[in-house]
């Protein structure tokens, strides 16, 4: 389904407004200033007027004038969004490097899936939280969003830096950075329909990349200071970068349109969409497995005996780097060939690499593993809101049906990250005890189903025809 933009307004919509313009330029006597005693001279321009103003007029163009689709004001916003995304995603996706340092035992003692209950939470906050800020970002207040919002990022990681306990971690890292990335993360999405119609899918690909260039700088950043300064001050470190990243959309973001009237947090109408939650239900499996991936990868590498500790903490990078890629050329193809055509077999492709993980034994096969996983997993960070978008018939309710869908989604975090780190332990807590085989099969299996229900979804739009944009 291509994504639906606001209408264009009618050329004869701008004629009606130049000549009521020319109208309000007539004397009193209903004859333009200029025209001379003369009254024969006026005449073809009052015969005009008055034509003009008698014809029906088209209807009104959509708030704030049409969508841009481009300009240096609109990819301002774009850059703006990339470094919310960076800021949000991008620290969500580090925390593959956060599980690895926490299981050594350094800061405290905790099991894998206690461990990963931390960045689970801290994800289902972003998640969460999008749909509670909704309204309040109808409402106008898109600045306050992004002045709290930016404030919870960089106060939990100071916080964080504080931290000796696992419940202290949990409620930094966890809830302090997610609640804040939530306030963010919503801004970044939705201002994104009001100046992209025809490009959305591009403009929101490019700024979710601030995600996977976040994944690619905060680990490195974390892994090198770590020996040089110790926990503390490389994680003040880190705040600071977000701190200084995240002044550029206070400076250069604007909210070009205030929605008509503020949504509501639920819309119960969604839950009789069956394509929606179709969909949602898709990405909700979808999610579980994939942050199976994006938390053990790297644990993987290390407790494996595959790398060594200095490659398992840049594993996180590489797939970072693939998903750079992933979260932009898949979106550029999707205002091609339509979304659901493209989430579906990257959804198949993260599953299958997953899976592939079972045979790894070499250092080769991890990061060729880690690179895919990258590139096609960004598909379920780029695509949901362009779907979400186009699966709502009615543009008003986009916004609270986005919130909707990822606040869903979210839950699938929790069973992604604990129910992979129960799996893997089921056998024990030592290196030879855990089940890799178990954790691989359970996150490959629940993605390959989500690319199920994506293919399911596609026929249900448009039935077995193969050329249809969708």
């Amino acid at each position: 389904m291509a994504v639906q933009g606001s209408p264009e307004v009618p050329s004869s919509h701008n004629h009606d407004l130049l000549d009521e313009e020319k109208l309000d330029r007539e004397g009193s006597d209903g004859r333009p200033d200029s025209v001379s005693n003369d009254g024969e001279k006026g005449i073809p321009a009052v015969k005009a007027a008055a034509e003009a103003e008698a014809k029906p007029t088209g209807p009104p163009g959509p708030p704030g004038g049409p969508v841009p689709n481009g300009g240096t004001q609109a990819w301002l916003q774009v850059l703006g969004s990339w470094m919310l995304f960076f800021n949000t995603w991008g620290i969500l996706n580090t925390f593959g490097v956060y599980q690895t340092y926490y299981e050594s035992g350094a800061l405290f003692d905790a099991n894998s899936s206690e461990i990963s209950w931390i960045g689970a939470i801290q994800a289902l906050m972003v998640l969460l939280v999008g749909a509670v800020v909704g309204p309040i970002y109808d409402r106008g207040h898109f600045r306050w969003l992004l002045i709290i919002g930016s404030f919870g990022v960089v106060f939990g990681h100071m916080m964080l830096s504080l931290c000796h306990t696992f419940w202290q971690a949990l409620l930094a890292q966890g809830f302090v950075i997610g609640i804040g990335g939530g306030m963010l993360f919503v801004p970044a999405v939705a201002i994104m329909p009001t100046y992209f119609s025809t490009k959305l899918g591009l403009a929101i690909g490019l700024a979710a990349s601030g995600s996977s260039t976040g994944g690619i700088i905060y680990p490195i950043m974390f892994y090198k200071l770590i020996s040089e300064v110790g926990f503390g001050w490389a994680v003040r470190i880190l705040g600071f970068t977000a701190l200084v990243t995240l002044v550029i959309p206070l400076a250069v973001m604007r909210m070009r349109v205030k929605p008509g009237r503020v949504r509501s947090v639920v819309d119960l109408s969604a839950f009789t969409d069956g394509p929606f939650m179709l969909f949602v239900f898709g990405c909700l499996i979808g999610f579980v497995g994939l942050y199976v991936g994006i938390f053990y990868l790297s644990f993987f590498g290390e407790s494996t005996g595959i790398t060594d500790a200095s490659l398992s903490f840049y594993l996180v990078p590489i797939l970072n780097a693939g998903s750079v890629f992933g979260r932009t050329m898949p979106n550029w193809l999707s205002d091609k060939i339509g979304p659901l055509n493209v989430i579906a077999p990257g959804a198949f492709m993260v599953g299958i690499v997953l899976l592939c993980n079972i045979a790894v034994h070499n250092v080769g096969g991890i990061v060729v593993t880690v690179l895919f996983f990258g590139f096609f997993s960004g598909i379920f960070i780029a695509l949901p809101p362009v779907l979400f978008v186009g699966l709502t018939k009615d543009k008003s309710k986009v916004g609270t049906r986005i919130g909707m869908g990822f606040a869903i989604v979210g839950c699938g975090v929790l069973a992604g990250g604990p129910g992979g780190g129960g799996i893997l332990q089921r056998k024990g807590s030592g290196a030879a005890d855990l089940d890799w085989a178990g954790t691989w099969t359970f996150g490959g299996v629940c993605v390959i189903a989500a690319g199920v229900v994506f293919t399911a979804l596609r026929f249900w739009k448009v039935g077995f025809k193969l050329m249809v944009k969708v």
